[in-house]
Order: structure tokens, then C-alpha cells, then sequence
């Protein structure tokens, strides 16, 4: 029986920055090592459908791009799968021309067929070559006459060491549009529903999904398949558990696929997804790559690791990313054709084997933040590794547009990492985590942004309490952060046009030489600032005119926390653009919540054996099937 591993597909929609994603008929070079588009040939009138291309005479089109090469490195490493084939379909003549690479990029040409008329023509390749990385890939090249692509696939003859389906769990509050789209997106891909059990669609908010123009179409659609499940906003963890939980009970489903709602989905990377998991030597989880939604050329994260120093996340060759494909796309980028391998991946796209649930238990009630990350590391400790998978991905909301440091997550982003250090960190006492978490409050008083110290201070009070309050204020905790916001005027975003607000001395403007060129202060340069920072903002009030009216103003780029700290006030834009906001120094809340943060940070260390003992005896009781059906019954 023949098994498709991946089709070849082009956009759903016709989105001109979406192109070089899928094909590319562009002319490239080099210069000074940097690709450059030598002709801009893409014309989305060439795209004929979901599995058709033209090719038009006299010019040549790559199929090496980032939804349509084979990840064939992913595929020798984590499968016994040792020999795919390529099935291409053309009508009209042509050259077909099949290319491999290794991990450093190099390309080498295995494969030439010339075709005329109507032909299937088919390549046996051997995936034995590519422990280190390696994509295989086809062009095809048109001539005298125009030439079109009918469809083309990736086959194998084995077995798949698993047959169970995927049930979907989409976690939601107040995006029903989105949803509505996800929904639609798989009604109109059988060969992606092919694989799919159930999809639970977990709605949390007060804009209910049920209520949107086109869910009742939709909904007709997809029949049985669809559940709807109305609960309490337990954040993304509770309703990612609650997928969890009722996949377990689904005996036609091996795995559960996570979706993020505000997202916009490529069904043939769900598809991939599932059939990667099927045949998977060992179970493993099967991460999906984020692209920009609002910039959809620009990839966000590829492999993604928790440093154990100072236990924080990262990209793999962070200074590398986003990578931008519609500056340079897979054929032109050697890092990409690296095998990279991750710690976790985001829960906007994952796929989890039951096994690893049913052995590490549902996500940890965190409601946000670090919940993807701490499963996927309980998971890893377990034998199940996370793969993120080249070729699947989708487009989510990035962080780029965000303030989610500063907000009500705030509390989230500092409770759960310090939990997911006393849970899985081995360095003693946590390592630099405590040292580093208190450096980002001295920045945060500095900056003068008093609410996310606040909010710091007291997820740093309830990882102190034990590991019961995770549980206990599980659907409090987010509408405490949000109602601090009310004591802390910066909070506020000033949009209205009729008050615009000026600074005293104008905008502050800084020239950066190059995306990672800063002139932050290092050494001996940087404890002086510190401590003289420090000191000042003890020692000296601020002056009324500056409280009375902004004294500077920020853009976004360049409110750096060694800039802000050396005025009284500034007016610093929000991440979105849609105001800004009023810092302004403010010497009683900064003295009472510097001594705070020693404070805390203090008993942290002091307690880290004992904590860390009680958060790990806890855990399997916080993150097992019972003791999550309690909150679903109680917040039912």
C-alpha cells in the first residue's frame, strides 16, 4: 500500500507574500555571502490551484521552499523510513530536475527527466545521507512551449508504526472570527480531515464561537467531528487539559493535535504533522513552526531550547531570527538545511502522543505561559522528545506588536518560569534563574514600570506559598493581575486625539548600526550604571515639572532600561502603536519595592530545596486526569 507522507501544495489564498513560501521562480545570487533577488518572476496568476502550477515557457520554477522540499534529514532521524519517492505529474514539456542537500546547505543535483505531454514520472530516493540536515527538493524548467505541474507527492511503501487518528484541541476566548476560519480551513481539506478524529473546540470567553456569521455552515460541514465545549476561562492550559482529557477518552485517537485560536492554518501542515507521529520510531511530540500573521513571509521560531542557565527559552541561533523567506528563501539559507533539534515547542501548533499523556500527565494548571514549555520538558524527561517539524507551521499573532512583559502576564511570565525551574532544573538553587529574575525587576524600577514589579512580587509570594495556590487560584489569578492594573497610572494607553500629550524636551532619537547593535552598557560600565541608577532613584525625588508633564519622549525601538532611567519621566509608545504611555518616577514605590524584590529573591534561594521538593512531590497530583475533571466539574 502506498502512504503519502506529503503533498506538494500551493496557497489557499491568493497572498502575493505567500509566494516564495510555497515556489519560487525568482533569479537568485550572492553577494558579500547575502542572497539577492537577481528577477522578480512570481505571478500568482501562475498558480492554477491547490496542487497546480504553470510553468511558463523558457523559465524555471523551484519547488525547494519551505511547504514543498522534504524534510528529509527530520524524516532518516526520527523514522525507519529509508526510502521515499517522488511522484511528479506534468502535462506539456519539460525538464525535471531533483535536487538534495546536506547540512551545511550544499546543494547536489541526483536526478534529470525529461517529460512531454501528459507524464507521471517518479524518483526513488534513498534517505540515508542526512543525519546531519538535508532537504530533497525538485525544479522544473519549461520550454519552448508552457509547461504545468498537475500535482506532485512524496510516497512510501512502509508502514506506519502507528494508525490512530488526531483529535484537535482549539483553545479560545473571545476570537470566534479566527475560529470560524480554522473551521473552514478544514472543512475544505478531506485529505487532512482524513486523519482526524474529533476537533474540540474548548471555548472560554463571552464571544462565543457558536454565535459568529459561518459557524452553523461550518459547523454543518464538519457533522460529528465538531464538539463544542463551553467552560470558564481556565486560560490556555485549562483548555488545552480539557482537549487533553477528552482525547484520552477517544480509543480511535492516538494523539492530540494543539491549535492556538488566533491563527490562520495550512491544513497540509496538519496532515504532515499527524502522519510524521504515525510514523515516528519512538512517540514523539510534533511541533508546528510560527510565521507572522500581520508580516506572513517572516518565520518566528524553528527550533526552540530552555537554557538550563538561566533557565530561560530561546531560539536556537536566536540572532538569526525571525527569518524573513521573502529576503531569502530555503535554497538561499544554509542554517535551515541544519537538523535542529528543540527542548519544546509553543502550543499555538503541537501534536502529543497519548502515551506521553498518559504517562506525564495534562498540561500544568499554569492558565498561561511556560505550560507548553513544562510539558514539553516533563515529556522529554519521560522518553518522549519534541520534534519541530520544517514544512509544518501556521501564521499566529507574533509577540512583535506585543507588551506582554509589562501587562497582567506579567504575574504569569515570572510565577511559571520560577515553578518550571524548581520542577526541572538541575543547576543548584536554580542556577542564574533567581539572580536573572531579580535583575529584570531592578530594570523594571529603573524604567520606572512599577504594575509589572507589582505583579512579579506577588507570583514571587504565591511560588512561595506551595504548589497548592496553582490550583487554588486558577481562574482568579488572571482578574487579580488585570484589577492591580487600576493602582498603577502608567497602565494606561493615552489614545485619545483631542489630548495628544507632548514631552517637555522633545523625543529622544538613537541611532543603532546594525538589528543587533546596541549601546548597552557592559562590565564594569554596566555595575556602575546599575548601582549609580540605583542609588540616584533612592536618594533624589523627581522634579515637579517633570511630574507635571512628561520630560521625554520614547519610541518603542529605543526605551531601553539603560536610556529611560536617567530622566524623571517619558512618554514611551505602546508595542502596538495605538498610544503611548506615562512613565513617571515615583521614590515611595520604588523604595518599598526594591526592598521587596531582595526580599523575596532571598527566601527563594534559601527555600529552593525545600520548594523544589514539594513542587515535584505535587506535580503528579496538579497535572493528573482526576484532579483536572475536579476544576472542569467545579468551573462547569
Amino acid at each position: 500500500m502506498v502512504h503519502i507522507l506529503q503533498n506538494v501544495v500551493f496557497p489557499l489564498d491568493r497572498d502575493p507574500d505567500l509566494l516564495p513560501l510555497y515556489a519560487d521562480p525568482e533569479t537568485w545570487s550572492v553577494i558579500e555571502e547575502e542572497p539577492v533577488r537577481v528577477s522578480n518572476r512570481a505571478h500568482l496568476g501562475n498558480i492554477l490551484g491547490r496542487h497546480r502550477a504553470r510553468i511558463v515557457a523558457g523559465r524555471r520554477v523551484s519547488l525547494g521552499t519551505y511547504f514543498n522540499a522534504f524534510p528529509a534529514s527530520y524524516w532518516q532521524h526520527w523514522t525507519s523510513v529509508r526510502q521515499v519517492r517522488l511522484t511528479v505529474r506534468t502535462t506539456g514539456p519539460a525538464t525535471v530536475l531533483v535536487y538534495r542537500s546536506n547540512g551545511s546547505g550544499i546543494r547536489q543535483r541526483v536526478a534529470t527527466q525529461e517529460v512531454t505531454g501528459e507524464a507521471s514520472t517518479s524518483f526513488d530516493l534513498d534517505l540515508t545521507q542526512y543525519s546531519d540536515g538535508g532537504w530533497i527538493w525538485f525544479d522544473i524548467v519549461a520550454d519552448e512551449k508552457h509547461a504545468v505541474l498537475e500535482g506532485a507527492e512524496w510516497t512510501t511503501e512502509q508502514e506506519p508504526a502507528r494508525l490512530g487518528k488526531a483529535s484537535l484541541g482549539i483553545t479560545t476566548y473571545n476570537k470566534p472570527d479566527y475560529c470560524v476560519e480554522t473551521l473552514r480551513a478544514l472543512a475544505s481539506s478531506p485529505d487532512a480531515l482524513e486523519f482526524v478524529d474529533r476537533i474540540f473546540l474548548v471555548d472560554q470567553g463571552t464571544q462565543l464561537v457558536a454565535d459568529q456569521v459561518g459557524f452553523t455552515e461550518v459547523s454543518e460541514q464538519l457533522g460529528e467531528t465538531l464538539q463544542v465545549i463551553r467552560q470558564a476561562n481556565l486560560g490556555g492550559s485549562g483548555g488545552f487539559a480539557r482537549a487533553m482529557h477528552e482525547t484520552l477518552q477517544r480509543p480511535e485517537s492516538d494523539f492530540v493535535q494543539l491549535l492556538d485560536d488566533d491563527v490562520r492554518l495550512e491544513p497540509e501542515s496538519l496532515r504532515r504533522s499527524i502522519v510524521f507521529g504515525q510514523y515516528a520510531t519512538t512517540p514523539v511530540l510534533v511541533g508546528g513552526h510560527m510565521f507572522d500573521l500581520l508580516d506572513r513571509p517572516k518565520l518566528h521560531g524553528w527550533a526552540e531550547v530552555v537554557d538550563e542557565h538561566p533557565f530561560m527559552w530561546r531560539n536556537l541561533y536566536q540572532e538569526k531570527m525571525p527569518h524573513d523567506f521573502g529576503v531569502a528563501n530555503l535554497r538561499q539559507s544554509p542554517l535551515l538545511h541544519m537538523r535542529m533539534d528543540s527542548d519544546y515547542n509553543g502550543w499555538w501548533m503541537c501534536l502529543i502522543p497519548l502515551d506521553a499523556i498518559r504517562e506525564v500527565g495534562l498540561s500544568l494548571p499554569a492558565f498561561i505561559k511556560w505550560d507548553d514549555a513544562e510539558f514539553c520538558l516533563r515529556a522529554g524527561e519521560a522518553g518522549f522528545p519534541t520534534v519541530s517539524m520544517p514544512g509544518v507551521a501556521l501564521w499566529h499573532v507574533s509577540w512583535v506588536n506585543k507588551d506582554d512583559t509589562i501587562d497582567w502576564q506579567a504575574y504569569f511570565h515570572a510565577r511559571n518560569r520560577i515553578v518550571a525551574g524548581l520542577l526541572h532544573s538541575n543547576a543548584p538553587r536554580g542556577g542564574r534563574l533567581l539572580t536573572h529574575s531579580r535583575r529584570v525587576d531592578l530594570k523594571h524600577l529603573m524604567m520606572m514600570q512599577y504594575y509589572p514589579v507589582a505583579l512579579r512580587a506577588q507570583a514571587l509570594k504565591d511560588v512561595l506559598s506551595g504548589p497548592g495556590h496553582m490550583r487554588k487560584n486558577l481562574a482568579t489569578s488572571m482578574p487579580a493581575a488585570r484589577a492591580l492594573a487600576a493602582e498603577y497610572p502608567e497602565t494606561i494607553v493615552h489614545r485619545d486625539p483631542s489630548t495628544v500629550l507632548h514631552a517637555r524636551h522633545g523625543r529622544q532619537v538613537y541611532k543603532r548600526l546594525s538589528k543587533n547593535d546596541y549601546d548597552s552598557p557592559k562590565g564594569l560600565k554596566l555595575r556602575w550604571f546599575t548601582l549609580s541608577t540605583l542609588a540616584a532613584h533612592w536618594l533624589h525625588s523627581p522634579d515637579p515639572a517633570n511630574i507635571a508633564q512628561p520630560e521625554v519622549e520614547f519610541g518603542k525601538e529605543d526605551a531601553h532600561w539603560w536610556r529611560v532611567p536617567v530622566f524623571d519621566s517619558a512618554l514611551v509608545s505602546a508595542a502596538d502603536g495605538s498610544g503611548k504611555n506615562v512613565y513617571t518616577r515615583d521614590r515611595g514605590k520604588y523604595r518599598r519595592m526594591l526592598r521587596d524584590t531582595i526580599r523575596l529573591h532571598a527566601q527563594l534561594r534559601r527555600r529552593w530545596p525545600e520548594l523544589q521538593r514539594q513542587y515535584r512531590e505535587a506535580l503528579p497530583e496538579l497535572t493528573a486526569p482526576a484532579s483536572w475533571q475536579k476544576i472542569f466539574e467545579e468551573k462547569a
